[in-house]
């Protein structure tokens, strides 16, 4: 009887000839399961003005002051106007990993596959961490106003509900901040606004923003959900309003400390975050012999920075 001749799904056979590696194409699905979570449960990362880079360790984004508007006097030499410049580097983090171990003994009991489940986790916590860190960024930047790039750059600052959380007070702090962002000039195109659950849940209750745009379609009771206020996006985060200081925070990386649970909303164009990306997330997997098991790693190398802190405004509770 002959042996049967075994077609090996995980098996790479380029221009039919293959390899030595029976898992090598089980790898690449495992690692687009880490990607897809990753970017199924990050709110930020398409809501920041984001550069890719090859190599280095930073990445410089112009600063570029305003230009005034004169009369000119007839016959007078036009000589051009004095604008100002400087930069605003972005220093790539530390590498973030997220990684675990399967042991093969532990594999062969147990009457259910995990890699599935341990991929989707370990995406999950380089996309919260990735939110975590974005947020806890403007964060501290709305509620500690930095020293201006140029002298002509607006700041960010932050609205105070005055301990009245209600939706009544949120709604007008909300416009209150659309105001703001009027008078800085600041787009009214792309406005959104990070809240924590709380917050989504005391808008979502509050007739004024259903009914009143109901033929808009601007949310829906029964699902629990809300579209805009004064015409920002709202989008709902478990990231907003935590305290982000080194006691609580994991990883660690002292640029992110923040202490925001105060803080109710976080009002922002793309145009406010800058993020410099040197290695997207990927993710590797290698049996080792010595430990008969299989270690999973996934990564990813970013750094994050303001950019224009005009386009940020917090809503606070006290």
């Amino acid at each position: 009887m002959a042996n049967a001749v075994p077609s090996r799904l995980g098996l790479n056979t380029p221009n039919g000839v293959a390899g030595s590696d029976n898992n090598e194409l089980f790898l690449k699905l495992w690692s687009g399961e880490v990607l897809t979570t990753f970017n199924a449960n990050t709110v930020m990362k398409e809501r920041t003005r984001t550069r890719k880079i090859t190599n280095g360790k930073s990445y410089q984004f112009p600063a570029i002051g305003k230009i005034d508007a004169e009369y000119h006097t007839a016959g007078s030499e036009i000589t051009g106007s004095s604008v100002d410049h400087s930069e605003i580097v972005i220093t790539i983090d530390d590498l973030l990993i997220s990684h675990s171990f399967i042991s093969n003994i532990d594999e062969a009991k147990n009457h259910y596959s995990v890699r599935s489940e341990y991929s989707k986790q370990m995406g999950q916590a380089l996309a919260q961490t990735f939110d975590r860190n974005v947020l806890s960024l403007a964060a501290a930047n709305v509620l500690t106003p930095p020293t201006k790039t140029l002298a002509d750059m607006d700041t960010s600052e932050a609205v105070s509900l005055g301990g009245v959380t209600t939706s009544t007070a949120l709604l007008a702090a909300f416009y209150t901040a659309a105001e703001k962002l009027d008078a800085k000039n600041v787009a009214s195109e792309g406005r959104f606004a990070i809240v924590p659950p709380a917050i989504y849940y005391k808008l979502v209750q509050d007739d004024k923003i259903l009914n009143r745009d109901f033929v808009q379609g601007n949310g829906d009771y029964s699902d629990g959900k809300v579209l805009r206020v004064a015409g920002i996006e709202i989008v709902k985060s478990n990231n907003m309003a935590i305290d982000h200081t080194a006691a609580s925070r994991v990883p660690n990386l002292a640029k992110y400390d923040v202490d925001a649970s105060d803080l109710n909303a976080l009002i922002l164009t793309p145009q406010a975050i800058g993020c410099v990306q040197l290695m997207d997330v990927a993710s590797e997997a290698e049996y080792d012999i010595r430990r008969q098991g299989t270690l999973m790693v996934s990564k990813m190398a970013v750094g994050h920075g303001i950019l224009r802190p005009e386009c940020m405004i917090g809503i606070t509770a006290t």
